[in-house]
């Protein structure tokens, strides 16, 4: 027998409407998003620019939020024309906001307020203030001042939706930091704190006396990620560091670690990158030697040990290099992308040694373009003879269609691939869907506005939303909304009309 074929769109309607599935409350919502798939990517469905915008300020999107003014004005972008949600007051430059995280009601927990269970933006003010923000109203909800001794710049998830870290710009030994207070040993200092309601973890200050000559440092998951210049890259656990420090206070004064902590784990890596996951867990590094650059190696984290197929090098002459990362759909696959390739590489046993893992290629995605390196180029001299020369193109040249963006789309399970070809004067991209299981092509959407390599983009794809973001020289900044619509065809336009 053949595959089972899925029910068709009326099909799942009707489903829907006699309440045909099971006590699994996500079940509803599985077969909602599969039904806004399908029209995604049926063949009338298009997807046209309702909308552009200019700024001099950045644009950030959250969630069908699109920020203004340093997350000052709010648009929604769900309804058919993008409208404004909120617009918070004008502010001093010291009031701005430098950096915002958007919050959601987690899972499972009962909250004190009704209230709570709506979307927040957590946002840090230049004056070191910790503000939760209305999503809808912009009102404060909530805000903390954090510390006067040093300047907090950048906030990030350490366990998602539930533990933010507030990480200081770094001390270089500036007279600004001294008047401050800053030891010249403490390169920053990381703030921990439990959202709703804001309670402090902790504050660690990154202290070359303990850590060494570390460059920079980040918390994510429990686990302290510290850096140095040489390529060393060392994990400790947060929790451990914790429970060595009984005394956390506000002010400055307070202690210091006065040991190293445990050692976890450590790698020496070019230029500190260093990724962990799959399934058992493995970390992806490139040998920390200049030569080395665009070689990655998949190794197991318990006991560094090299997969099989494990060098992972894409054969490709490029300007810039390849990137690969952990497929963010928990999969355990790693996607590598190059300029005319994306592959999806898995990662399984090994045939009667359930011990070792090998990476092999799922599927590879490849750019439309045409097959040969070679271009010839013929020349006159000065006695009139013509002399011909080859010479070998790049692969992201840019008269060639090059991938620029690959990103998942977690509700619909589709991989989202921004593809660009210089054309003429101008830069022409287009933005293709495919099935994440098996890469196929579904839909193809041209962007109407023109795209210049050499300028800064984002993508983002949204269940019906698509939004490109792109900066301009002189911190000009744009915004292009395109909004799906179900392209019934003129002839059936006037039929309808006639009847």
């Amino acid at each position: 027998m053949g595959p089972t074929r899925k029910p068709n769109v009326c099909s799942r309607l009707s489903r829907r409407a006699l309440g045909c599935f099971s006590r699994d409350a996500g079940v509803v919502q599985r077969t909602n998003l599969g039904i806004l798939r399908a029209l995604v990517c049926q063949e009338s469905t298009k997807f046209k620019n309702v909308w552009t915008t200019h700024s001099r300020s950045p644009i950030a999107y959250e969630r069908g939020r699109i920020y203004f003014d340093n997350y000052r004005r709010c648009v929604s972008s769900v309804a058919s024309e993008p409208r404004k949600l909120y617009e918070m007051p004008k502010c001093s430059k010291s009031e701005k906001i430098e950096d915002a995280l958007l919050w959601e009601c987690p899972v499972g927990d009962i909250l004190p307020n009704s209230s709570d269970y709506k979307s927040s933006l957590i946002a840090l003010t230049a004056h070191n203030w910790l503000l939760r923000i209305s999503a809808t109203t912009g009102k404060i909800l909530e805000k903390i001042y954090l510390a006067p001794y040093c300047k907090f710049r950048y906030l990030s998830w350490d366990t998602p939706q539930e533990v933010i870290a507030v990480k200081s710009a770094q001390n270089r030994g500036s007279a600004v930091a001294r008047q401050a207070g800053i030891q010249q040993h403490v390169l920053l200092y990381l703030a921990v704190f439990r959202v709703l309601p804001f309670s402090l973890v902790g504050i660690l200050e990154i202290n070359k006396k303990i850590f060494g000559n570390v460059t920079d440092a980040t918390l994510s998951h429990g686990i302290l990620i510290v850096m140095y210049s040489s390529g060393l890259v060392r994990l400790y656990s947060f929790q451990t560091i914790a429970e060595q420090k009984e005394d956390w206070i506000w002010d400055q004064n307070f202690s210091l670690l006065t040991n190293m902590p445990p050692l976890l784990f450590e790698v020496s890596s070019l230029e500190n990158a260093f990724q962990i996951g799959g399934h058992p867990w493995h970390y992806i590094v490139t040998p920390n030697k200049k030569k080395q650059k665009g070689v990655f190696h998949i190794c197991a984290l318990k006991d560094n040990s090299l997969a099989k197929n494990g060098i992972q090098e894409m054969d490709c002459c490029s300007l810039e290099s390849d990137w690969i990362y952990f497929h963010p759909d928990a999969s355990g696959r790693i996607i590598h992308v190059g300029p005319n390739q994306v592959k999806v590489l898995k990662l399984t046993e090994i045939e009667n040694n359930s011990s070792q893992h090998q990476i092999s290629e799922d599927f590879v995605i490849l750019a439309n373009r045409e097959n040969h390196k070679n271009e010839n180029v013929l020349t006159v001299t000065a006695s009139g003879r013509v002399v011909k020369k080859s010479f070998n193109l790049l692969d992201d040249d840019p008269e060639q269609e090059t991938f620029k963006i690959v990103d998942y789309e977690d509700e619909l399970d589709l991989l989202s691939v921004v593809a660009v070809t210089q054309i003429d004067a101008e830069g022409k991209a287009h933005l293709d869907f495919h099935c994440n299981e098996y890469g196929t092509l579904l839909k193809s959407i041209p962007l109407v506005e023109s795209w210049d390599v050499t300028y800064s983009h984002e993508v983002y794809f949204d269940r019906d939303l698509v939004l490109h973001i792109e900066q301009k020289p002189n911190r000009v900044f744009s915004c292009y909304v395109y909004q799906m619509i179900c392209d019934t065809g003129e002839e059936e336009e006037t039929i309808n009309r006639s009847c």
